[in-house]
């Protein structure tokens, strides 16, 4: 009777143990920044600027400059002043999100150019973590592309932001 009770409490006590552990593990992981934080921290580090509101891009404006390609499926998720997002989705899956962003409003998002070793297109390019790419386009747009999914590569992201029409964004700069 003895050592049944012994087992009970030693295997009670395991349990507690693997509960515990298993916790601190998820608070680990969950204290630990996603690449799309890291990436928004990044550009939060320098508050935004007063800058006259006429001359931030509306969101609107490069809908226009996103790519499309067969097989894939666009679905514009968000749009406002200086800002664009898409899903592109593959089989109703999403595997990227795509985006454009005006730098007018947070001009330090664009310090991560500045020492690029990298360029695409002519244009400066950045990676944050393993799933972001993005590049800076007429020293003011950000183009960013970010895998949603663990088969959508460095390389997809970089075939995509060239998708983009590049030049076109460039002229609403100029």
């Amino acid at each position: 009777m003895l050592r049944k009770v012994s087992i009970a409490i030693g295997a009670l006590l395991l349990v507690g143990l693997l509960a515990v552990g298993g916790c601190q593990l998820t608070q680990l992981k969950a204290s630990q920044p996603s690449d799309n934080a890291k990436w928004e921290q990044i550009e939060e580090q320098t508050p935004a600027v007063d800058v006259d509101k006429k001359a931030i891009i509306d969101g609107g404006e490069f809908n226009k400059f996103f790519p499309v390609a067969d097989g894939y499926e666009r679905v514009y998720t968000q749009e406002k002043e200086g800002f664009a997002e898409a899903k592109i989705k593959q089989d109703g899956n999403t595997v990227a999100m795509v985006s454009v962003s005006d730098t007018a409003s947070n001009p330090s998002a664009v310090n991560k150019y500045q020492n690029s070793q990298r360029s695409l297109a002519g244009y400066p390019l950045a990676e944050v973590g393993s799933t972001a790419t993005s590049i800076l386009v007429a020293d003011r747009l950000q183009v960013k592309v970010l895998s949603r999914d663990s088969e959508f590569t460095p390389a997809d992201r970089e075939a995509w932001l060239e998708k983009f029409d590049l030049a076109g964004l460039s002229k609403l700069v100029n």
